[in-house]
């Protein structure tokens, strides 16, 4: 059947214009028997039903663009109005009377002529989420359901729900929707808490995200047979590793361990071990732990815990490279010379008992010549030091080869046991981070070449280089700051934009330029096809670091164990495992965008409520973005706002779009990227994560000094909300990874739609959503 559809598509693709009725796709299929019709019949009508063909009201068969329809995910702003991105032109416009029940977020089946802008929605394919959040509040004299997604607020909601239940004041749940349309019908499910009660905020986020902290009773109950010290029996066919000086390097905070280091400085250069956890031996395939971490997909980190994908009696317990204790790892150990480039890599079972469990502070501390630390530390000798000269090795020949460093910088924000945010900043990084990403990178290229060698089943990481008119967009813009970027004619290598980068390096508007360069890169994602990455630099490339906390690690580590130390040779199995990793593949960089989109709305929502008690206050900045109803301004303290055009009271100021400026009419003012630039917080709104400002006026001799701003000056403005990442995480990022600050943590910049704008207007290709969030302090994308 699969064959037939085949044929029939092609030959129907070849005829635009006629002869593509049933007779005559018989006819040209050589298909005459009155069986064959119902071939035919029936493969034309799973055709239909897959929205590759569509027929037409004279029985003519059409595929999606010869009948002007096209499926895509809708994204709709607050004002209404809906987006659906083409590649190859301006997105389409779907105005809300044209949305045919679609919600943010959904697959819909759309028509719209090629040469114009405004579409409409045929049908709903699939929807986004069964499911919405909401808090019962006073309306009137009554409660009223009012769902905490903004874009839900104007729907006509009918909220049910048991004879047990009784709605409360306050009361945050959870509802299952049971009828969409114009008029939506909702089943209470759950009951979350109360809004002001502390951490019901973030919990409410992750749950709407569809990552729930707790697990089932079946995986918790298979989590009690697995024991928590390893047998000898385990320790069967494993290379003996415990008389090793071996360490973890984490954050403070940081409590499962799945990664430890060791080196031993050799006369051409380096033999470095990069141990992992061997959370395979535990979670076996298609077991309840198994299909849970498949469903998660990933960890996600929000400002106040940490929702694991392996629950913590694993990750903390058994599975974590607890210090002077043994646990079972798989070891990639390279041969590294003194120009950096690895020589010569095996990967073999293996057991360890880390030696210390340090802290990123203490080794920086260490390699910065702490006596007291170096004193404490002595008997792990020049450990450190032989690391550091290792990593600075593996760095320069990944830079040699072009790799790009954006250099970013994370934020953090601390909040109090209630919950509340109580200061918000910048994280730097120093060498101890530098030098982990350098190993975790170095263990990734190795195990990718090693699969692609063996040509086996995997999941790769891959990055494909940016797209060329993302690339234009930003060539002009750069080139409008008076910076000039050369790109080949025929392709974009990294090395060129590494080039551009170093050139900028030292100017105010590095920052700035670094950012929106990295938001043109495409996302990093998940493929069981290796296909390189681009930021990195490098023909093959995988995760294999972090198993207790990604899920694709995890497969690596299982094909590792079944096609290299087990040697399985079935030709029809590898078959299998190849199919199932392209679906895995596919929905690990699902949920791990889903996980990041969390991680950023709640790190919105802390930054506004922490900005919130600050409103009146005048901070420095610099202007990250322009756009035609704004400009956002980023604070020193990472902080990212908006002032709007309409709040620009001393000029008319029009959007010049070919240097991304605001200019004023009268007296020519002029704002643009990169520009210092004082500000007042007049506005945050912690429920839409927006924090607004005001240009701060200069004090004049007659004021009194009192504050011009008050809490209800005007209302919140809202932001576009965010898509999905680029790079897949910053500077290639990864564990307990806070986003970089607000510039550098919006990564996507194409389809999510700004509320800001009036209706058709987008913000500008570099200012969306976050590449990547998890720096992981130091596995960028290690």
């Amino acid at each position: 059947m699969e064959n037939l559809k085949e044929r029939i598509l092609e030959y129907i693709e070849n005829h635009p214009k006629k002869n593509r009725k049933v007779d005559d796709i018989l006819s040209a299929l050589g298909m005459t028997s009155s069986s064959d019709f119902v071939k035919v019949s029936q493969a034309l009508s799973e055709l239909e039903r897959e929205l590759l063909l569509f027929r037409a009201d004279d029985n003519q068969y059409l595929t999606q663009k010869q009948a002007g329809v096209m499926t895509g995910r809708i994204s709709i702003n607050r004002n209404g109005l809906g987006f659906i991105d083409r590649e190859d032109r301006e997105s389409i416009k779907i105005d809300p009377t044209d949305q045919n029940t679609a919600l943010d977020g959904d697959t819909v089946l759309v028509r719209c002529k090629p040469w114009e802008t405004y579409g409409e929605v045929l049908r709903v394919i699939t929807r986004a989420k069964d499911f919405m959040i909401g808090t019962f509040l006073p309306r009137g004299k009554r409660l009223k359901f009012i769902p905490d997604d903004e874009k839900l607020q104007d729907k006509l909601i009918t909220v049910k729900y048991g004879q047990d239940f009784l709605p409360l004041e306050g009361m945050k749940v959870l509802c299952r929707i049971q009828k969409y349309g114009t008029a939506i019908v909702v089943y209470v499910e759950r009951v979350i808490g109360y809004k002001d009660d502390p951490g019901v905020d973030i919990l409410a986020i992750l749950l709407d995200h569809d990552i729930d902290p707790q697990f089932s009773e079946a995986v918790m109950e298979e989590v009690k047979t697995i024991p928590q010290e390893i047998q000898e029996s385990d320790k069967k066919d494993r290379v003996d590793l415990t008389n090793e000086t071996i360490v973890t390097i984490d954050g403070d905070d940081s409590k499962d361990f799945d990664d430890a280091v060791s080196v031993t400085p050799v006369e051409n250069g380096w033999v470095l071990k990069v141990s992992i956890a061997d959370v395979s031996h535990y979670v076996t395939e298609d077991s309840a732990l198994d299909k849970e971490a498949l469903a998660r997909g990933c960890s996600t980190y929000v400002t106040d815990r940490v929702v694991p994908m392996l629950p913590h009696e694993l990750s903390n317990g058994i599975c974590s490279l607890n210090p002077y204790v043994e646990r079972l790892t798989l070891t990639c150990q390279m041969n590294v010379n003194h120009s950096g480039k690895i020589e010569e890599y095996s990967i073999y079972p293996s057991v360890i008992r880390s030696t210390e469990r340090m802290t990123y502070a203490n080794v920086n501390k260490i390699l910065d010549g702490d006596e007291t630390l170096q004193e404490q530390y002595s008997h792990l000798g020049n450990l450190f030091f032989d690391l550091r000269d290792c990593a600075d090795a593996i760095r320069a020949n990944r830079t040699a080869k072009g790799a790009i460093d954006f250099d970013g910088t994370e934020t953090v924000v601390e909040v109090d046991e209630k919950g509340r945010p109580i200061d918000v900043h910048a994280r730097m990084s120093g060498h101890a981070e530098r030098m982990i990403e350098d190993c975790m990178i170095a263990a990734n290229v190795s195990v990718a070449n090693y699969m692609k060698w063996l040509d086996v089943p995997s999941i790769y990481r891959i990055h494909e280089s940016p797209t060329a008119k993302k690339m234009k967009e930003f060539v002009r813009i750069s080139e409008g700051m008076g910076h000039k970027l050369v790109l080949g004619k025929t392709a974009i290598y990294p090395n060129e934009l590494q080039r551009y980068l170093a050139s900028v390096h030292d100017l105010p508007e590095y920052p700035v330029l670094s950012t929106m360069l990295l938001r043109c890169m495409q996302k990093a994602r998940y493929d069981a096809s290796c296909v390189g990455h681009f930021g990195l630099a490098e023909d093959e490339y995988l995760h294999f670091t972090s198993p207790i906390r990604r899920y694709p690690d995890l497969i690596v580590h299982r094909m590792l164990r079944k096609y290299c130390f087990q040697a399985n040779d079935n030709l029809e199995q590898r078959a299998i495992d190849l199919e199932k990793c392209k679906s895995q593949a596919e929905h690990a960089s699902i949920r791990e965008r889903n996980s990041q989109d969390a991680e950023y709305a709640c790190e919105d929502m802390k930054i506004a409520e922490y900005m919130h008690e600050r409103i009146g206050k005048t901070y420095s900045g610099i202007i990250s973005s322009i756009t035609s109803f704004g400009m956002y301004v980023k604070l020193e303290n990472t902080v990212e706002g908006m002032i709007r055009v309409a709040d620009l009271d001393d000029d008319y100021y029009e959007f010049n779009k070919d240097r991304f400026e605001l200019v004023g009419q009268r007296r020519k003012k002029t704002y643009r990227i990169g520009m210092p630039i004082k500000v007042t917080v007049v506005d945050a709104n912690k429920d839409a994560g927006t924090v607004d400002f005001a240009i701060a006026k200069k004090p004049s001799r007659f004021s009194s000094g009192r504050d011009r701003f008050s809490n209800d000056r005007r209302p919140a403005q809202t932001r576009k909300p965010r898509e999905d990442k680029k790079f897949g995480t910053k500077k290639f990022g990864d564990k307990k990874d806070k986003k970089p600050f607000s510039s550098q943590k919006r990564g996507k910049f194409d389809s999510s739609k700004s509320s800001h704008t009036k209706q058709g207007d987008k913000k500008p290709f570099y200012k969306g959503k976050s590449t990547g969030r998890k720096i992981t302090h130091g596995r960028k994308d290690a």
